[in-house]
């Protein structure tokens, strides 16, 4: 079932962040359970034609891609739907404005210019043609942000008011930094305002998620919160932990116990 549909029935939808270019990881991924695949161009250094495959390949799997921008540029999510994105997030969103952008170039496409920013606005409404061949050729088309801020926290009643916007997806790691409670993830002020985040986003009938590197329990914590997004982890977090795990058990049995030194990770 295509994402919209599940999020408009109120189901949870599951993805993971991919950041393996390769095209043979899909036929790993593919039969894992996952509704969608998290590419990240904001941290992940993806070109156009590498996240292009990405987004084709995953597609064909039945994967919807879900692509993050580097920036709340409306340029930018036109090239990711280009791509065959089917959702866009938008990072680090602070203002109306930026939400506004998002939602004229994931749910208006390809209109675009002078008329999109009067449209916009309101100073100017489509004809009923054009708006019916809008809604049909980007129907199946998400629009999501970044909650990442203080400021983002302090504007949410604004920001999710905005009309097609589909969901908020919070950053816990940038988040808990602007807090200055850096992962911090379990200290009350930190869980107290995840929560609102979500049952505000949730009241207004908008679909809300967030993202944690590990810490499975974080993910079930919220969902019972309201939360409907499970973007859980990386490939390559998920391979270093259990390459880890495994190699410690080898080591351990064979009394050969050097210390496996953790890989990096990033903050996504």
């Amino acid at each position: 079932m295509a994402l919209n549909l599940k999020l408009s029935n109120n189901q949870n939808i599951y993805g993971t962040c991919i950041l393996s270019t390769s095209p043979i990881w899909s036929k790993v991924v593919k039969g894992m359970g996952l509704d969608f695949v998290f590419l990240d161009t904001e941290h992940v250094p993806l070109d156009r034609t590498e996240l292009t495959l990405l987004c084709q390949v995953y597609s064909a799997h039945g994967m919807s891609p879900v692509v993050r921008i580097p920036s709340p540029d409306p340029y930018s999510a036109c090239m990711a739907k280009d791509a065959g994105a089917v959702g866009v997030l938008a990072p680090y969103i602070e203002n109306i404005d930026q939400v506004q952008q998002m939602v004229g170039a994931t749910k208006y496409r390809p209109l675009k210019g002078e008329r999109l920013q009067n449209v916009l606005s309101g100073k100017e409404e489509l004809s009923a043609a054009l708006k019916s061949y809008l809604h049909n050729f980007n129907q199946d088309s998400l629009c999501f942000i970044n909650i990442e801020s203080t400021i983002a926290v302090q504007r949410l009643d604004e920001l999710i008011k905005v009309p097609g916007l589909d969901g908020i997806i919070i950053g816990p790691h940038d988040l808990s930094i602007n807090m200055g409670l850096p992962e911090q993830y379990d200290h009350p002020d930190f869980v107290g305002t995840v929560k609102n985040i979500i049952r505000k986003a949730r009241a207004k009938g908008l679909a809300a998620g967030i993202h944690f590197p590990a810490h499975p329990e974080y993910q079930i914590k919220y969902v019972k919160e309201g939360a409907n997004i499970v973007l859980h982890s990386s490939d390559m977090r998920l391979f270093s932990q259990k390459l880890s795990e495994d190699l410690s058990s080898i080591k351990q049995a064979l009394g050969d116990n050097h210390n496996l030194s953790a890989g990096g990770e990033l903050a996504i």
